[in-house]
């Protein structure tokens, strides 16, 4: 049984339209459209999709609104797809991924090769991040901290091979039902960006977290905090908390894991590497 939620708030109705249009190429047996907006004007646009089932709710964030959906799936589901409703895919990418899980019963969640629009590479695996990472990232010109961001990000990794990889970014997780069983759903506590960190990571201790470049996905990607004020400042807060959870400076499992990492990573020469953005 393979289920999909898709969080919405304010979303411009031909992309969520788009988004129900790639999903409906695959076997999905139901999709829950979670609408946070202030209104249910998106109610008309899930309503006329098969198989899908429209909930307008308060908007208590991105985690608990998916975690909606999921917690009536994790009785009878196999296979759950979160995603945003800004992906799209051509053919049918799902059963895809379904099948490499089947395979690979020691996988907990998959993420496949992402691109923005204008057909440029997204770093959508990466390390775990520390608060340097974030604040350079955030804050400091990209020529300061080019070395340090192409760490991060993975950026010299071959993004046509398979890794095993503790964090990757949430536009579109497909996970095993059983893994959420067994590590826990969204935390609840993150309104959103790094509740993507954090699931990816605590099914990590247990399972695989497999980056799969099988397949692909466009993601618009609008980077919402690097241009409103309030959004960033979501952010940071939203980041305090996720460092106050697993720690500043000493978290030794990010250390172990970041390191398992690197290690296992199929690194190109500067001038072989595709260009891409995180």
């Amino acid at each position: 049984m393979l289920t999909v939620s898709i969080v919405v708030h304010r979303t411009p109705p031909g992309q969520l339209r788009k988004a129900l249009e790639c999903v409906l190429r695959s076997a999905a047996d139901k999709i829950y459209v979670i609408d946070n907006s202030p209104d249910d004007s998106l109610a008309k646009v899930a309503g006329s999709v098969p198989r899908t089932e429209y909930r307008h709710v308060d908007n208590n964030g991105f985690g608990a609104s998916h975690n909606i959906a999921i917690r009536e799936v994790t009785a009878k589901g196999d296979y759950h797809l979160v995603m945003n409703a800004d992906v799209c895919w051509e053919g049918e990418i799902l059963g895809t991924l379904v099948e490499y899980m089947e395979n690979n019963p020691s996988v907990g969640m998959v993420a496949p090769r992402v691109y923005y629009p204008d057909g440029v590479l997204q770093y959508s695996c990466r390390m775990l991040p520390t608060p340097a990472d974030l604040f350079a990232k955030r804050f400091l010109p990209r020529r300061m901290v080019e070395r340090r961001m192409e760490r991060y990000l993975l950026a010299a990794h071959d993004h046509s091979k398979e890794i095993d990889c503790p964090y990757l970014l949430g536009s579109f997780l497909l996970f095993r039902v059983e893994a959420l069983r067994d590590c826990g759903l969204f935390d609840e506590r993150f309104f959103m960006y790094p509740e993507d960190i954090d699931i990816t990571r605590r099914i990590h201790e247990r399972w695989r977290t497999v980056f799969c470049p099988e397949v692909s996905i466009v993601h618009e990607h609008a980077a919402a905090s690097r241009k409103n004020k309030k959004m960033l400042w979501i952010h940071f807060v939203n980041m305090v908390k996720y460092f106050n959870k697993w720690g500043w400076l000493a978290d030794k499992k990010r250390s172990d894991f970041n390191k398992t990492l690197l290690k296992g990573i199929s690194f190109l020469p500067r001038d072989a590497r595709p260009y891409g953005r995180g």
